[in-house]
């Protein structure tokens, strides 16, 4: 008699426990040159969009990695609960929707809807939960008086302060280049009312044309680190499997976030291992909103396919920065052609499958599993055709 499903009441009684192999479908990631036993749910927080503009493709690379390693995951077995924020509390999104002579939150959902959009395109599966930053203030609240309980955060004319001069050190970065980074995120590392350079806000006061909620420490809004805190606790608890995000985000971001996590609940590490996707360039200079030298996602859908920006992505090592020209879009068909060519063979060998899954499973290696697909086709370039979502 065959086995029960592991997941059944079992068998009582030694006559019915035949002995057979039983596939346990689990496996070892390689992340960062680091292994990570998969376990079940394994917990993926992405760090998502400030909603005051249209997606362009170095933002859109961060949420294509971010699924093929769900879809990983999923692959080694494991049950992905994931959380993609949308920092709809922030100051350049209050900016922009005061340009346009509309409502913060009304202009973001606008935005937002943009995003998706271009997502469905690029075949990026939604997150389990989408927490926006509006919705968990008082979690931001929680946390600033846990932090505060703990002695790790104190109150200066209704700003509550998170003391982050810890986390420079642990960051492996000199003081100089973090004050720089600091800096450029939106930090202000000289102001008079921080104790260290490093500490950072966990609620501050709001001006006029801010949005403001009531709180202990006089009417405010959270501050950007402690909002990613929030958000990723209040949906997936007080520690993650895979923090992902842009390189950009390392420091000061993820960093201040998983230190104040870890102050907050005493549960370390905040993740077990971070996904850092490499910035992508564009004449020689890093794509970003803030200097307008984009190339837009929904600019390239109109010459291009889906699946051919997402393969262009994909081909290369994650953390990889890169350079966006536009002849780099016909290789990536020809790529794309050369799989499905591939998958048009007959069935290969079960260890051609195995060679394509090794690959993927080892540090997200899609340029050699596409490698190995190309050459032993069948099942083999299906299977990776299907874990790419590139059909």
């Amino acid at each position: 008699m065959p086995h029960p499903p592991l997941s059944s009441s079992g068998v009582v009684g030694v006559a019915g426990r035949i002995d057979e192999p039983v596939d346990v479908r689990t496996a070892d990631l390689r992340l960062a040159g680091r292994r990570l036993p998969v376990t079940s749910p394994a917990r993926v927080y992405v760090c998502g969009i400030t909603p005051y503009d249209v997606t362009h493709l170095g933002h859109a690379s961060t949420f294509v990695w971010a699924d093929v390693l769900g879809a990983v995951l999923r692959l080694a077995g494991a049950d992905v609960v994931s959380s993609r924020n949308v920092t709809d509390v922030d100051d350049v999104l209050t900016r922009a929707a005061d340009a346009h002579g509309r409502h913060y939150d009304e202009y973001a959902l606008s935005q937002e809807f943009a995003f998706e959009q271009d997502m469905r395109a690029l075949a990026v599966r939604p997150p389990t939960h989408t927490p926006r930053a509006r919705h968990h203030i008082p979690h931001v609240q929680q946390l600033a008086a846990a932090l505060l309980a703990a002695d790790r955060a104190y109150v200066r004319e209704g700003h509550v302060f998170f003391r982050g001069a810890g986390v420079v050190e642990s960051s492996g970065l000199d003081a100089e280049r973090a004050r720089q980074l600091s800096a450029e995120f939106g930090d202000d590392p000289a102001d008079p009312l921080r104790e260290d350079p490093f500490d950072v806000p966990v609620w501050r006061p709001s001006g006029e044309r801010d949005p403001a909620w009531p709180s202990p420490w006089g009417w405010g809004r959270p501050g950007w680190h402690a909002e990613c805190a929030a958000m990723a606790t209040a949906t997936l608890g007080h520690g993650v499997d895979v923090l992902v995000g842009g390189a950009d985000l390392a420091f000061p971001h993820h960093a201040q976030q998983a230190a104040m996590v870890e102050a907050a609940t005493g549960v370390g590490p905040f993740a077990r291992s971070q996904v850092h996707v490499g910035p992508v360039a564009q004449d020689g200079a890093k794509m970003a909103k803030s200097t307008g030298n984009l190339t837009l996602v929904a600019d390239l859908l109109r010459i291009t396919t889906g699946p051919v920006l997402r393969l262009l992505v994909l081909d290369r090592p994650w953390a990889q920065p890169w350079e966006y020209r536009p002849e780099l879009l016909q290789g990536a068909q020809a790529r794309l052609d050369a799989l499905f060519t591939a998958a048009g063979r007959r069935a290969s060998s079960a260890a051609a499958s195995r060679a394509v899954v090794d690959r993927l499973l080892d540090d997200l290696d899609v340029p050699g599993a596409l490698d190995v697909a190309a050459a032993e086709g069948g099942d083999a370039a299906r299977l990776l055709v299907r874990v790419l979502a590139l059909g």
